[in-house]
């Protein structure tokens, strides 16, 4: 099975495929923003029910079309696209180039992907992104969060390492100057994380996981509860018969019978496979999960440090 082909259960792309624009060419973030349409800015205007204004409250507009984003307090304060990621900027200085920016939610929230020098972890090449989003509807703060992707089957690397943040994020409250400041530290995060996630690889690659050992921790990341309906376990043996198939992918031949090998078949499944209940929203929220984190990741990281 050839990596970025179809297999019996998916196709191996990055998550983020088909959203946003491709603004491989930008030179700067002002470029970046310009080609992908998110040159445009927020203003607050009153919020006004019955002719009378709400003083603890605004309304975020975007100049553009007059959209309303969001109704927000009185003490929010708009980070607008080109100041969110103009930092970005710095990180062309170590050869980074600007893949993808788009906006979800019509706007409410939006990112810049920028890919860093391409490393190599046990004889994998691992590009390292950097997303930075941001959102204007109050529901959400300013963030920078590291993911890397392993080339050969373009699955994401996000484990929750201790001492070595993956993230930076802040709330549009305060000195927002002074919080960029902070943002810009978040650069050298990159890495910190990276050699840190070496580190751990190579122990995960060191460490023996027996068919009987694969087979418990199959059972412990999907339980099926006692309880469940013949069609809940129907769904637990798909997910289960799924993660096998990763975890026998020619690709991952060299990490078969390690915890690297289980780990990389985790968030190979996950990025990829095809959702039971495939929802217009799925691929926003699996996009939303590479910056957040994927709960099922970090749940079989913590289930394989221990078996």
């Amino acid at each position: 099975m050839a990596a970025n082909v179809e297999t019996m259960f998916y196709v191996r792309e990055t998550p983020w495929h088909g959203l946003g624009v491709k603004v491989e060419e930008a030179l700067n973030s002002k470029e970046a923003l310009e080609k992908s349409g998110l040159n445009w800015m927020v203003e607050q205007h009153n919020v006004i029910v019955d002719e009378r204004v709400m003083s603890k409250y605004k309304a975020n507009v975007r100049n553009s079309d007059q959209t309303v984003l969001g109704i927000v307090s009185d003490r929010y304060k708009i980070v607008q696209n080109s100041e969110a990621f103009q930092f970005t900027d710095n990180l062309l200085k170590a050869y980074v180039r600007y893949e993808t920016a788009g906006a979800l939610q019509e706007g409410k929230k939006v990112w810049m992907l920028a890919k860093m020098p391409e490393t190599n972890i046990l004889g994998d090449n691992v590009e390292p992104y950097l997303v930075f989003t941001n959102s204007h509807d109050g529901t959400g703060a300013i963030k920078v969060a590291l993911t890397p992707i392993r080339v050969v089957c373009q699955n994401t690397l996000n484990l929750a390492l201790n001492g070595a943040k993956r993230s930076w994020s802040t709330k549009h409250m305060g000195n927002m100057e002074e919080k960029m400041l902070e943002a810009q530290r978040t650069l050298e995060l990159a890495s910190i994380y990276i050699d840190k996630f070496e580190e751990e690889a190579e122990r995960l690659a060191s460490k023996k996981i027996t068919d009987i050992a694969f087979q418990e921790f199959l059972n412990s990341l999907f339980p099926i509860p006692e309880d469940a309906t013949n069609r809940k376990i129907d769904n637990v043996k798909t997910v289960r018969a799924n993660l096998k198939l990763a975890y026998n992918a020619p690709d991952l031949a060299n990490f078969k019978g390690t915890a690297y090998g289980v780990i990389n078949a985790v968030s190979d499944m996950v990025t990829h496979s095809t959702p039971l209940r495939n929802t217009d929203t799925y691929r926003e929220g699996l996009f939303n999960k590479v910056i957040e984190g994927h709960p099922i990741i970090d749940k079989a990281y913590e289930l394989i440090k221990v078996a």
